[in-house]
Parts: C-alpha cells; sequence; structure tokens
C-alpha cells in the first residue's frame, strides 16, 4: 500500500499494528509535500509561501513520541499517530493561523479551536495549515499572504474555495484528512472539483469555536449557517472524524448534546431516495448530467427505490434570495469598514457582469431581497429569521419521505482560474459567478442540512465529478452511513482518487 494515498482509517491501524512507524508516515507525506507543492501551492510555508505553515520539526517530535507511547502500550486514541492538516482560518495552538489576512500574518493563537483540540485529543499530530481564500471569502483559493491554489487533476484550474487547500492537499496525497470549514459551500465544492470526499455538518452540530472569522478579540457575530467538518479519502475517514469532532461545548453553548448512537443499518434496497439533475433556472454542464445519469443508473441496480424529483414546497430561487440576505448579517459584521465597502463593491459587480454578460438580465436571485439586507436592521433581521425557520420546515417535511435527497454540487467541474467574479463559462454560456460556483450549496447552508459530498465520476477532459447526499437535520450518522453503503456498492461508477506522480 502507498502510504500517502492510504486512508486515514488504514493508517491509523497500520501504526497500531506496528506495519509502519507514525515517523515513517509523517516522513512520507513531508516528502510528497516537498516534491510536488510548488505546483499546487496547497499549502504555505513561512519562508517560501509557497506551503501552508509546515511545523515539521514540531510534528516529528511528535510523532515519534507516538511510537515510543506504543511501544510501551499506550495508545492515545483512534488517530493514534496519524498526520492530519488543518485549515488555515481553524486556529491551531503555537502554530500561526492567517485565514489569508495580511493582518494576521504573525497571529499565533494560543489555545486550539474546539475541533482541533478534539482531534489531538484522538491522537492525531497536527503537522502543516492548508490554503485558504482571505477570511474564507472566495469559491476560489487566492490570498495576499500565499497566492493561488491549483487544482491536482489540472494545474491551470481552480480547487475551489474556501477549503481549496484541504481539498487540493487530500487530493494530492500530501494529507490523509483535513479539518475545513463550509458557510455556503466551501467544504463541499472543492471536494467537487478535486474528486475527495467531504462532509458538511448539521448547523450548529459541531463546534466552531476558534475559527476565523470573526477575528480574534471580535464578539462572535457567525450565529448560523457555518460548519466545520472533514475532508478525506473516503467515508469512513468522514464517520471516524464526525465522531471526534462533534457534541456540546462550553465555548458555544448553542452546540447540543446529541448523542452518537449508531444508527439502524438498512440495505440499499430498504432505501428510498429522492435525486435531481437541479432546477431549470440553473442547468448543470452535460458531463456532470451524464454522470449523475451513470450513478443513478448504477444505484437503481442495487434494488433502491428512486425518484426524480426536488423539495415539495421549498422554492430554491427564493432559499438563494434568503441566503444571500441572512449572510449579509451574519458576516457583514465584518473585520473593517473598508471591508464591508469591499463586500458591497464585490455585490455590485458581480450583479453587474450577471446582468449585462448573461441571461440573468434581470438580476439573479442573490439579489432579489437585498432590502432586507441594506440597510440592516433588527426588524428585518427577524423577519429573514422567520423566513429562514419556514424554508427549514419545509425541507424537513420533504425529508419526512426520503432517506436521503441526491444533487448536484456545482453546474460545472473545475473551472479555469479567472478573476473573482467573472461569469463562468459552461457549454459555450456564461453563468454569474456566484450561482455557477454556489447556487446548488449555499440554500443548504440556510436549511441547515447535513451534506456528504462523494466522488462519481470525470469530466471528458479528466474532472472530477461530486454529487451532494443530503439527509434529514440532526441524522448525521444515518446520512454518513447511507453515503458509505452508496460509495462501497456503486464504486465502479467513481473515478480512482487522484494520483500524483
Amino acid at each position: 500500500m502507498n502510504i500517502i494515498f492510504a486512508t486515514a482509517s488504514q493508517l491509523a491501524q497500520m501504526i497500531r499494528d506496528k506495519e509502519v512507524s507514525a515517523v515513517e508516515v509523517l516522513s512520507a507525506y513531508l516528502e510528497q509535500i516537498d516534491k510536488h507543492n510548488s505546483k499546487i501551492n496547497a499549502h504555505r510555508e513561512a519562508d517560501l509561501f509557497e506551503i501552508a505553515t509546515l511545523d515539521a520539526e514540531e510534528a516529528q517530535k511528535r510523532a515519534k513520541q507516538a511510537d515510543e507511547a506504543l511501544a510501551r502500550g499506550k495508545n492515545w486514541g483512534a488517530l493514534h499517530g496519524v498526520p492530519i492538516t488543518v485549515k488555515d482560518i481553524i486556529e491551531t495552538a503555537g502554530l500561526v493561523t492567517t485565514a489569508g489576512y495580511p493582518r494576521l500574518k504573525d497571529h499565533i493563537p494560543s489555545e486550539d479551536a474546539t475541533t482541533v483540540a478534539r482531534m489531538k485529543a484522538a491522537g492525531a499530530i497536527i503537522f502543516a495549515k492548508t490554503n485558504s481564500p482571505k477570511l474564507g471569502g472566495d469559491y476560489q483559493t487566492n490570498n495576499p499572504l500565499f497566492g493561488q491554489t491549483n487544482n491536482p487533476w489540472d494545474f491551470n484550474r481552480t480547487v475551489g474555495g474556501s477549503s481549496g487547500g484541504s481539498a487540493a492537499a487530500v487530493a494530492a496525497g500530501f494529507s490523509p484528512l483535513d479539518l475545513g470549514s463550509d458557510i455556503g459551500g466551501s467544504i463541499r465544492l472543492p471536494s467537487h472539483y478535486c474528486g475527495v470526499y467531504g462532509f458538511m455538518p448539521t448547523d450548529r452540530r459541531v463546534s466552531t469555536a476558534g475559527h476565523l472569522p470573526p477575528l480574534p478579540g471580535q464578539s462572535k457575530y457567525i450565529r448560523h449557517m457555518l460548519r466545520i467538518g472533514p475532508l478525506a479519502r473516503c467515508v469512513e475517514d468522514l464517520q471516524l472524524c464526525f465522531s471526534l469532532i462533534a457534541g456540546a461545548d462550553i465555548k458555544q453553548p448553542e452546540i447540543p448534546p446529541v448523542p452518537l448512537d449508531k444508527p439502524t443499518e438498512k440495505k440499499l434496497s430498504e432505501l428510498r431516495i429522492a435525486w435531481t439533475y437541479g432546477y431549470d433556472f440553473l442547468p448543470i454542464s452535460k458531463d456532470t448530467r451524464s454522470c449523475i445519469q451513470n450513478f443513478i443508473k448504477g444505484l437503481s441496480d442495487t434494488g433502491c427505490y428512486l425518484e426524480e424529483c426536488n423539495p415539495t414546497d421549498l422554492d430554491w430561487e427564493e432559499a438563494l434570495a434568503n441566503y444571500s440576505a441572512f449572510a449579509s448579517y451574519e458576516l457583514f459584521a465584518s473585520t473593517s469598514v473598508k471591508d464591508i465597502v469591499q463586500g458591497i463593491q464585490f455585490t455590485i459587480k458581480t450583479e453587474f457582469l450577471a446582468r449585462t454578460q448573461t441571461n440573468f438580465k434581470s438580476g439573479t436571485p442573490l439579489t432579489r431581497k437585498g432590502n432586507l439586507a441594506f440597510p440592516p436592521t433588527m426588524a428585518k433581521y427577524k423577519t429573514i429569521l422567520t423566513e429562514r425557520d419556514r424554508q427549514i420546515a419545509q425541507m424537513d417535511r420533504f425529508m419526512d419521505e426520503w432517506d436521503a435527497w441526491i444533487c448536484p454540487v456545482s453546474i460545472t467541474p473545475a473551472f479555469p482560474h479567472c478573476d473573482t467574479g467573472k461569469p463562468i463559462k459552461v457549454d459555450g454560456v456564461k453563468f454569474p459567478y456566484l450561482l455557477a460556483c454556489g447556487g446548488y450549496t449555499m440554500p443548504l447552508n440556510l436549511i441547515g442540512s447535513p451534506v456528504v459530498v462523494i466522488p462519481i465520476g470525470q469530466s471528458k477532459e479528466g474532472l472530477a465529478i461530486g454529487v451532494q447526499i443530503v439527509g434529514k437535520r440532526w441524522q448525521d450518522l444515518k446520512l454518513l452511513a447511507i453515503a458509505n453503503a452508496i460509495t462501497k456498492v456503486v464504486a465502479k461508477f467513481q473515478h480512482p482518487l487522484f494520483s500524483l506522480t
């Protein structure tokens, strides 16, 4: 087995069985990063600014301690000695965390984010931070400090954002497991573009304490929609990671102590699954449609009951409008007046380009409820919260009839690097930037649903394509079990995970 492309679960077992040492595993990843990172730039390094903050010396000490502990019969936990990475927007004690933001270029947290602390408690070794756009604010990964991250499948294309470095690192064999975050598709889009597995838990199922933004010293203003979750090389690793990081947190009292009881196992033939090619106003590419068609055919051969449909009462365009208005309250309690102004300028720019260069001549759904966002008031905030509650209930009622709902991640595989906000061309037609990237992900942040992304195939150009498998709120373990069963049965419709040579 090639160590660098093994799963985290496999590595943990191999280390426990002493088939390989933690030091050897870490050395293999460091060698892979040294050999290939300059092409991908999934990480950054303090001197070269090309690889994520690489804590090689401390990680090597920790790996040696892991081997010594195992020799004494002491097991640190489920990930004993396994090296992993963390998105450079999630705080790590003693290890610089910048969020790609120049004001934080020297920020060294005094304590770990809750999720990082829990991974360490399970024996994982944090050896690097993965690249992110500035403050996680883009669907491509590029920032003033560390530059652009390239897609391992095609260096001329994006990895997505904002967990772009996370997905690229897992795909390229730089890391077996990464902690990312998602407020509008930031785990799911990079997973789709890079051909890896990603999981966005139910809203407020996993603590986001220690996530940037807010900036150090600021009060917590992102109260909804933001999730921290894993990116990995298999669903089993998503399950393992979720079991370690989920649960109540004294630093974030709204996180409920939902039990991690195992769901009742079901055969695929016993499941009812809804699926869709998407919505008419946001058509997916021919290659994406072909991959989903083949995937559904393979799934139907298992005896699973499948029906092509969308959430019955849920207006997807309205959900996009509500997401955009709600995000203005969650995100624009921002870092500075300058950043707020830049955010408004970006909105105006992208909307202008959408109206002048795409078929959305009357504007996109994202600006349909702009009156609820600007100027912001408490009364408007209450209104948008009520709208969110209504659409959560609509989705919950739909999911009462189904075990899962399968839908696209994006309308296209990874697109060529471009200026942020520039319309994206799909099968010869230009689509607004934000809709092309996040049109199928943003509503699920608003609604709070858990989502697993799995790779299901490749485009004619050899680019990765995935789907979202959506579950009912709070039923994260059931969703993960369904996704795991699906990947095992219909594996022949998935492309092999990327292998950089």
